[in-house]
């Protein structure tokens, strides 16, 4: 038995879902190991797995995976579109990935199917810990597809947040039983009793139905009692428990309640009607974890004397040798986090999505204004963009983070997009799969971490790295 918990009980430690492949499987499969609970990224997966065998799939980890897909026909088609051996010559652009929409191409729902699969199913080989799939509630155009190839490998736990998740219960039972199921969309500027959704059927999109699927778990990751209490209320919304998120977690977080109002380095101000009623959550009776700020044994140990079955920490394990952020990069940032250099700020313009954004302050990122003004300024992956009504009454979408001239032509505010970053190209760039353009442009990459780096002294001497298992036994010291 892994060091760690039964499995039927809450885990003390969730590792978070991080950026896009920051928590691929290498991260979650360690911490899983462990007997806490290793999370991957659901995000972008499709592109991940389309760039990881067109840069040749070092290791041949996808491929393997690919193998124990349960129709082999659809992985075999997803190699034979994809994969290049030895990987594309440096100057060549890869090949791109149909992009979701409000009735995508089956093409693309495929590949979300089977990307969401070779990541958890990475993530569980070799051990019998927890794995759970992180997704974000605003990117529901690929939440079926995704959420069901998730499944197919078997996941123990989804987490959402950036949303409330109040169509996800539904959604996994339906998918649980290899049935069709319909998820509403937000469709900005729709008409009072204009519904959009997205519909998705297993059989359809596979040809055949596999065997039976364990429904796992759902976390909620939400800011505010309120919002928990609101899921809590009717067996229709409610999840298995909760993630409780303070502002000072990495990537997205909720804004301040109220005015907005900056500080003097630009970063949100958050008061004392933001701080979560931790007592008003206990008392719903389901598990929950305090997130953001978490990374210390006393941390773990305050968390459980409240009630929580544990804690959720990101940025701890985001700088860990099983991270997916790019080496060289991890080493940069924890040489100036050592030194007292390192700056993470909470943008309020830097995301698409309205949420404020946690940015790492590094030379040759897009966090750097220079290099984000000489990228080019362009929207070809299209997570983050928002469906809304056309005059016609047709569907379009929009990025604030496209060419703004294309952003206003399609009825979006100017001044949206002042500041706004491409947080799918940059992310992506992060983990070393970055898009090389025709014209030889590189993407730049985006790191985003949390903004409690205290725990760095704890786990690295000089220059060594440190492991996610060493992050494990360090939290865990306190509290056996």
């Amino acid at each position: 038995m892994p060091d760690g918990a039964h499995p039927e009980s809450p885990p003390a430690i969730i590792q978070g879902g991080m950026g896009v492949g920051v928590s691929g499987w290498p991260l979650a499969r360690a911490v899983a190991r462990t007997g806490q609970l290793g999370v991957v990224s659901g995000v972008a997966l499709d592109t991940l797995l389309a760039r990881r065998l067109q840069t040749g799939d070092d290791g041949g980890h996808v491929r393997r995976a690919l193998a124990h897909f349960p129709v082999p026909a659809l992985a075999q088609a997803v190699l034979d579109r994809y994969f290049v051996a030895g990987g594309l010559p440096g100057d060549r652009p890869m090949r791109p990935v149909p992009r979701l929409g409000l009735r995508p191409r089956r093409q693309a729902q495929q590949l979300a199917v089977v990307g969401n699969f070779v990541e958890v199913w990475l993530a569980k080989d070799g051990h019998d810990g927890p794995v759970g799939v992180n997704y974000l509630e605003k990117i529901q155009l690929a939440t079926p597809a995704a959420v069901y190839g998730a499944m197919l490998a078997g996941a123990d736990y989804v987490l959402i947040g950036a949303g409330l998740p109040t169509e996800i219960p539904r959604l996994l039972d339906s998918l649980a039983a290899h049935r069709p199921a319909r998820l509403p969309v937000t469709v900005h500027g729709a008409l009072p009793g204009e519904e959009h959704h997205i519909t998705f059927d297993p059989r359809e999109i596979l040809g055949e139905t596999p065997g039976p699927l364990v429904r796992p778990r759902l976390l909620a990751i939400v800011s505010s009692a309120t919002l928990a209490v609101y899921l809590a209320r009717d067996t229709a919304t409610r999840p298995d428990g909760f993630v409780l998120e303070a502002p000072v977690a990495g990537g997205h977080s909720a804004r301040p309640r109220g005015r907005l109002v900056l500080g003097d380095d630009g970063d949100p101000v958050y008061g004392p009607r933001d701080a979560v009623d931790v007592p008003k959550v206990a008392a719903l009776g389901l598990p929950f974890w305090l997130a953001g700020g978490q990374s210390s044994p006393h941390r773990l140990v305050a968390a459980r004397a409240a009630g929580a079955a544990g804690i959720q920490v990101g940025t701890a394990f985001a700088l860990c040798r099983e991270s997916g952020i790019n080496d060289e990069l991890k080493r940069r940032l924890r040489r100036d986090a050592a030194d007292g250099t390192l700056t993470v700020r909470n943008d309020v313009r830097a995301s698409p999505t309205g949420f404020p954004f946690k940015l790492a302050v590094l030379p040759g990122t897009t966090a750097d204004d220079q290099v984000h003004a000489e990228r080019p300024r362009l929207c070809d992956l299209g997570y983050l963009r928002t469906p809304y009504r056309r005059a016609t009454g047709a569907v379009g979408y929009r990025c604030p983070a496209e060419p703004v001239d294309e952003y206003v032509r399609k009825g979006g505010d100017v001044d949206d997009s002042a500041g706004s970053r491409c947080l799918c190209n940059g992310l992506i760039a992060t983990v070393g799969l970055g898009q090389r353009r025709a014209e030889g442009y590189l993407e730049p990459p985006l790191v985003t971490l949390g903004q409690d780096l205290s725990f760095l002294p704890h786990l690295i001497r000089g220059d060594e790295d440190y492991t996610a298992a060493d992050v494990v036994r360090y939290l865990l010291a306190a509290a056996r």
